[in-house]
């Protein structure tokens, strides 16, 4: 069976491919007048569409069916972590994460950070190509990274957690989960986050809780809470 191919058109009312999608569609997949192409709008929809124009500049369309899709998963799912110092193990968390499902994504700076700042375009472009490739309704959100205490002194709707290493008994973040609920999970660096740190989350409602009893390092950890949060939370 042919692979099927998305496209993602944030406005799909425009008529016209993306700069990047147009090089792809024209000149790799070598698309033309008449060809079917089917676009996601990253907002919950799918469309059918047919190429009215195609040059190396331009691929413009015309849409034949608008398919709504049925969520595959619960609640608002967030996962904020701190970056680590190399970017390609960010990267690789980012499309793994999309991959498997959640809605937005926060970067923290941290008092024990590695990185002080992110490449959050890049990261979006991943999201984007891991949406396509895992047939993904909805994109998830990529936030600029923020300020810790900011962070979670903000408001936030439903649950509440924050993973670290400390000594101490913590409940697994499976069991504390609640199905339907909004999440959010905080993910430190390397070096964890700070006994200050911690506390200050927890005077903010954020539970401490644990991803079990192997040491993670920050882009496994993070993954691993991506996966508790969707597997807790699935439509079948």
């Amino acid at each position: 069976m042919k692979e099927e191919r998305f496209f993602y058109q944030p406005d799909v009312e425009a008529g016209e491919l993306t700069k990047d999608d147009v090089q792809h569609a024209v000149r790799v997949l070598r698309m033309s007048v008449g060809d079917s192409i089917r676009l996601m709008d990253g907002k919950g929809t799918f469309y059918e569409a047919e190429i009215t124009a195609a040059s190396n500049h331009k691929c413009a369309y015309r849409i034949l069916e608008t398919q709504p899709q049925q969520r595959a998963w619960l609640g608002h799912l967030h996962l904020a972590v701190a970056p680590t110092k190399l970017n390609d193990r960010m990267e690789w968390f980012a499309e793994k994460a999309t991959e498997i499902g959640f809605d937005e994504l926060s970067f923290l700076d941290c008092q024990y950070s590695e990185r002080r700042n992110i490449k959050v375009e890049r990261i979006d472009k991943i999201v984007v190509s891991a949406m396509k490739q895992s047939h993904k309704a909805w994109k998830t959100i990529v936030n600029d990274m923020q300020d810790f205490r900011q962070f979670v002194s903000a408001e936030r709707a439903g649950q509440k957690f924050i993973c670290h290493c400390y000594e101490g008994e913590r409940p697994y973040l499976f069991d504390e989960l609640r199905a339907g609920e909004d999440a959010t999970v905080l993910i430190g660096p390397e070096g964890d986050f700070s006994i200050d740190e911690v506390q200050l989350a927890e005077q903010n409602g954020y539970k401490a809780v644990s991803l079990g009893r192997s040491r993670l390092r920050t882009e496994t950890a993070a993954l691993v809470a991506v996966h508790l949060m969707q597997i807790k939370n699935q439509m079948l």
